[in-house]
C-alpha cells in the first residue's frame, strides 16, 4: 500500500502546507510547470518524487524529468504526462498511445481544473489535481491525496489551500 500526494502546476510558489498534507505520503507525483528548479529541490529532500516537466519548465527541469513518466505502482499502471488532456478530448500527444495500450491511471496537469474522472471507454481513471500555485486563473489552489494498494486505487481526497 502506498500513500500518494500529487499536485502540479507550483509556477515557482510551493505553500508550505503541502509539508503538512503530504507528511505521511509515501511519494509525491508532480505533473510539470514546476516554474523553478528550488520547487523541485525541495520537493525531492521532503519525499521521493514522480515527476514530469510542464510546458514552462527550463533545461534544467527538463533534463531532471522526463515528459511523460509511466510505471507501476503497486499493481497499478500509471502514467504521468504535463499535457494530456481529458476523457474525450485526450491531447494529440498521448491519443494513440492510450488508444493503443491505456494505463489503468493518467494523472495530468496544465490546465488548472481540477478533475477526476473515469473514462469508460479506455477503462481508466483520469485525474487532475488542479493548480497548487498562486499564478493563472483558477481561484482555488488544490492538491489530491490517495491510496493505491495492490491493484485498488482508493481514499481519494481533494485538499483545497484557498
Amino acid at each position: 500500500m502506498k500513500k500518494i500526494g500529487i499536485l502540479s502546476d507550483t509556477h515557482a510558489f510551493l505553500d508550505e502546507r503541502v509539508f503538512v498534507h503530504f507528511k505521511n505520503c509515501d511519494e509525491i507525483w508532480h505533473l510539470g510547470d514546476f516554474g523553478s528548479v528550488e520547487v523541485a529541490d525541495k520537493l525531492l529532500a521532503f519525499k521521493p518524487l514522480k515527476a514530469v516537466y510542464g510546458n514552462i519548465d527550463g533545461t534544467e527541469l527538463r533534463s531532471m524529468f522526463p515528459m511523460h513518466n509511466r510505471f507501476l505502482c503497486e499493481g497499478v499502471d500509471v502514467w504521468l504526462t504535463h499535457i494530456g488532456g481529458y476523457p474525450g478530448n485526450y491531447a494529440k500527444e498521448v491519443r494513440l498511445e492510450l488508444r493503443k495500450n491505456p494505463p489503468k491511471l493518467l494523472v495530468c496537469g496544465h490546465s488548472h481544473i481540477l478533475k477526476v474522472q473515469y473514462d469508460k471507454k479506455l477503462n481508466l481513471l483520469h485525474i487532475n489535481p488542479g493548480a497548487e500555485g498562486k499564478y493563472g486563473f483558477h481561484k482555488v489552489r488544490t492538491l489530491i491525496r490517495l491510496v493505491i494498494d495492490g491493484t485498488n486505487i482508493k481514499d481519494l481526497e481533494v485538499i483545497e489551500l484557498g
